[in-house]
């Protein structure tokens, strides 16, 4: 053989190399499996959609409380982001007594107005209870998110069922004095700086939880509005208010194998 056939060879050789290099797979993201699925509450049929975590473990499991607009894709994507961090997650659609979720949000308004306090509640309940009849959920590790109406809602679950291992509330009403009065479970919450109708009640509620050491922390991200984490206005503030939230979950309820933490709540712009 001459030496420019040799030549060839060694690149056609070494084209083959790169060719193998280049065409082997990157490395695979964690998956996740959701599904609608429906559980009883009482008389009636609750639809939820279900996510869980690719893990061969039984994982913690967290229940997603949606917005005033009902079980939206927010709300599912949500779901799906915190499976990916090695949770079972369940969010319930609580206007299924309703009909289920509509299309128009403000239909989803009207009717979320309807909704009694008490049935909120049971239907909650009912969604910790198959959640602790799941074997791929980890037993006495279960907590609760909630986003604007639902923040308020997870606020007053965690301080009604004390099962809950944590809770947080992102930019959610103050739940009334005697449901913080009640609370056991330890929380953190996300409020908007630009958000006041909600963040002037923050200094009466950090008087309330210190002076009765209410186990609640929380943090006012800068210069964004209320439904940060959904409109992503600012992408860096939302990406910090979900690793904030990861590393608190992980810190109560513990998480994907090899991303255990522990929670300092991070420095809070302080209340108007």
């Amino acid at each position: 053989m001459g030496q420019k056939q040799r030549w060839v060879s060694a690149g056609l050789a070494l084209g083959i190399a790169a060719t193998f290099i280049l065409a082997r797979p990157a490395p695979r993201i964690p998956d996740e499996h959701g599904e609608y699925i429906k559980y009883q509450s009482g008389d009636d049929s609750i639809t939820a959609y279900i996510v869980y975590p690719e893990r061969s473990d039984a994982a913690p499991a967290i229940v997603i409380v949606h917005e005033i607009f009902g079980l939206t894709d927010f709300v599912r994507n949500a779901a799906e982001r915190l499976a990916r961090e090695g949770y079972v997650v369940l969010a319930p659609d609580l206007l299924s007594r309703r009909g289920g979720t509509p299309a128009s949000a403000d239909s989803a308004r009207r009717l979320i107005a309807t909704l009694h306090s008490d049935t909120i509640m049971r239907d909650l309940d009912g969604a910790v209870d198959l959640l602790q009849s799941l074997k791929s959920v980890r037993a006495g590790s279960i907590g609760v998110i909630g986003f604007c109406w639902g923040g308020g809602e997870s606020f007053r679950f965690a301080a009604h069922n004390h099962k809950l291992q944590a809770f947080v509330v992102c930019y959610g009403p103050t739940p009334k004095y005697d449901d913080i009065m009640y609370l056991r479970t330890p929380g953190f919450g996300l409020y908007a700086d630009k958000d006041a109708r909600i963040t002037q009640t923050l200094q009466d509620l950090s008087v309330v939880i210190d002076q009765n050491h209410i186990p609640y922390k929380f943090k006012v991200y800068p210069n964004v509005g209320h439904g940060f984490l959904r409109t992503r206005e600012d992408p860096k503030i939302a990406d910090q208010g979900w690793t904030d939230i990861y590393h608190f979950f992980r810190a109560q309820l513990g998480g994907a194998p090899g991303k255990q933490s522990t929670f300092t709540p991070p420095g809070a712009a302080p209340p108007r």
